[in-house]
């Protein structure tokens, strides 16, 4: 009897004693390596990435994004004929495809849902426009239920990312240069709200874009301009009130902006310059939200597209997507400034997601 009660004990030990991880699933191109999305383990006491295998061959899945649930993930597939597909979450974290259908237009690179799980939207860069589908109650999704064009005769369209807040769908359009608002009454179609909402500067190519938690502030990256645009809320819109420069002083080379997340404690701001290769980091004041560059932390890699904070807040990982690496930075929670912890190789990586 004593030695049953010792093996129990024991295995409670090493139970307690097992390391603590998150899973990272791992957004790719596949016209090199790669063969679709990965998966990898986060300690979030060490900031290792170990373990990474291949959770489901799929075409080109270039950004993914969560259902609320965490029970299925939703993803692009960034060719000509672009798609967007369901996928669920098994119980050993594979992946199993669910459905893919069109995005009605071409290369569509980011993909997000509803608080309440029953709306996706998927933005079609060469298309020029963004897709609305209805999730079905088993995870996967109806054809398109809605579509909007931003081209016209004169300007061409590149829809880059898209989000929903409540009953509101803000859209970066980086090819009009503008900020789209789409909305919704009583759980009817979406219609535009207005298509000026922000004012960029000229050719400021607006990308990716994160909102303060009660939404009182809005801050865009800008692609071309490798500026970051702030804006406060002002009734039922944002009034623009700066743009503050990602780049360091002495840096002259060319630079391409992609993405932008707050900080946990939404203190500290960040947004990846492609070209220099750098997290540009800024402290920002949490009444006025103003931004104040304090670091341009190298990626140690090439050409970071998208990043990620992890669930503890204490890391920061970086998609390095020509050198083939993700890079872990260490957040000091006093200054919000970067440091390199280790990288891992994933072939060709271009969105992370906890």
């Amino acid at each position: 009897m004593k030695y049953i009660s010792l093996f129990f004990i024991i295995s409670i030990f090493l139970f307690s004693c097992k390391e603590p991880s998150y899973t990272l699933y791992i957004g790719t191109y596949t016209k090199g390596d790669s063969e679709g999305i990965y998966r990898a383990e986060f300690n979030p006491e060490s900031g290792k990435l170990t373990n990474l295998t291949l959770a489901i061959p799929t075409e080109n899945p270039s950004f993914l994004s969560y259902s609320p649930n965490k029970k299925y993930i939703y993803a692009v597939g960034e060719e000509n004929d672009g798609t967007v597909a369901a996928f669920e979450i098994e119980k050993n974290k594979q992946l199993k495809l669910l459905n893919r259908v069109k995005s009605f237009g071409g290369a569509p690179c980011h993909i997000s849902v509803n608080n309440e799980g029953t709306l996706v939207v998927a933005s079609n860069y060469v298309g020029g426009n963004v897709a609305l589908y209805n999730i079905k109650p088993d995870g996967s999704l109806n054809e398109a239920s809605q579509i909007f064009d931003h081209n016209t005769e004169i300007e061409k369209s590149h829809a880059h990312s898209a989000q929903f807040v409540n009953n509101q769908l803000y859209v970066a359009d980086l090819g009009r240069n503008a900020m789209y608002l789409y909305e919704s009454e009583n759980l009817k179609p979406f219609t535009l709200s207005s298509s000026s909402m922000i004012t960029f500067t000229e050719n400021a190519g607006p990308r990716h874009f994160t909102f303060t938690k009660d939404k009182q502030f809005l801050y865009i990256i800008n692609e071309y301009a490798s500026t970051i645009t702030t804006a406060k809320k002002q009734g039922n819109t944002y009034l623009t009130l700066n743009h503050t420069n990602t780049l360091s002083e002495n840096y002259d080379g060319q630079n391409s902006c992609a993405d932008i997340h707050l900080s946990k404690d939404e203190r500290f701001l960040y947004g990846s310059n492609r070209g220099e290769n750098t997290i540009a980091v800024f402290k920002r004041d949490t009444s006025t939200g103003k931004l104040q560059k304090i670091q341009n932390m190298s990626v140690h890699g090439d050409w970071p597209r998208n990043f990620t904070i992890d669930p503890t807040g204490k890391f920061l990982l970086v998609a390095n997507k020509k050198s083939n690496n993700i890079s872990v930075f260490k957040i000091d929670s006093n200054s919000g400034k970067l440091e390199f912890t280790n990288d891992f190789h994933a072939p060709t990586p271009v969105c992370l997601l906890f």
